[in-house]
């Protein structure tokens, strides 16, 4: 009796721990559109310090799951793997979502990002001939039929907003880019392990955005203000490192598909901050299509194991 009630008890924690994690997420967006509207600090500028603000996390993380006694040591390719992971799943990801925050709300950012599951539906199907189900046909119908209802509400809204098609588009190569790092990463992190795998990956990443910012940018700009200090921290701590192991701690003690459930909160998450911290409208064309795009992700991710973290 008293091991099935520690059972319940570690199960309801799981939950709970995968509910903040998926909230703690949904800050990203904020937190980048405050950043923007409060320092007017390029997107460039802005990912390279939530980098090195996360950059000590993962290195210490990545020591401990080298020294580990059951540590599996990388093949060249599983190297080379790594860093293309790395560079496509969180340099280039995050640089298309940065960017195009500037240019789209937080609200549709979070809902175009979203289509991530369908897109490793589609990938898989396309790249390793896996057979598409009749559920996940029925998901990807109600997941673009959501972001077509939202999208074009939003437009209604936004016609003073030349870049808007602009800032949807590099959001939506951002989610492309994010599922293909979550195809690699499925046939990765079995063999190596997902904490050793996430450490790697994103110090990979971490090398891409600094190459990029010190080829690009004047080395003027690498000046934080206070203000700057604060967001960039707030975006490595609040919603990159500590939401990543939250995460992982629910998918250990729930399952992935129970924590792929409950982070389904994240884009209403991320509209209902957006209303209350950006003044941003929600209008009852994004409310419709945000049920039906979660509806496809819960009925893609119900028969679909899949480990991921959310940029």
């Amino acid at each position: 009796m008293a091991t099935d009630q520690t059972k319940k008890q570690v199960h309801v924690t799981g939950f709970i721990v995968a509910f903040i994690g998926a909230v703690l997420f949904s800050t990203k967006a904020i937190m980048v559109k405050k950043a923007f509207a409060d320092t007017h600090v390029p997107a460039l500028s802005l990912l390279t310090f939530r980098m090195l603000f996360s950059l000590p996390f993962y290195l210490i993380a990545a020591f401990f799951a080298s020294s580990h006694q059951q540590n599996v040591k990388f093949t060249r390719k599983e190297w080379m793997l790594i860093f293309f992971l790395g560079i496509i799943g969180y340099y280039l990801s995050s640089l298309f979502d940065f960017m195009g925050l500037q240019y789209v709300s937080a609200g549709i950012e979070r809902l175009i990002l979203f289509l991530y599951p369908s897109f490793v539906v589609l990938i898989n199907a396309v790249l390793f001939k896996q057979l598409v189900t009749r559920n996940q046909k029925i998901a990807l119908i109600l997941t673009y039929a959501g972001i077509g209802i939202a999208f074009f509400g939003e437009i209604k809204l936004t016609e003073t907003n030349p870049n808007f098609i602009w800032g949807s588009i590099l959001i939506f190569i951002c989610a492309i880019t994010y599922a293909s790092y979550l195809v690699g990463s499925g046939r990765l992190i079995p063999k190596l392990g997902a904490s050793k795998f996430t450490a790697y990956v994103m110090l990979a990443a971490t090398i891409g955005v600094l190459v990029h910012f010190f080829i690009t940018s004047d080395f003027n700009q690498l000046q934080l203000t206070r203000e700057l200090t604060l967001y960039s921290s707030m975006l490595a701590i609040i919603a990159t490192v500590v939401p990543s192991f939250l995460i992982a701690y629910g998918m250990k003690t729930i399952g992935a598909n129970n924590t792929a459930i409950v982070t389904s909160i994240g884009p209403v998450s991320t509209i209902l901050q957006a209303h209350w911290i950006l003044g941003e409208q929600i209008f009852t064309a994004q409310i419709i299509g945000t049920i039906l795009v979660i509806a496809g992700v819960l009925l893609i991710g119900w028969k679909q194991k899949t480990a991921d973290i959310t940029v």
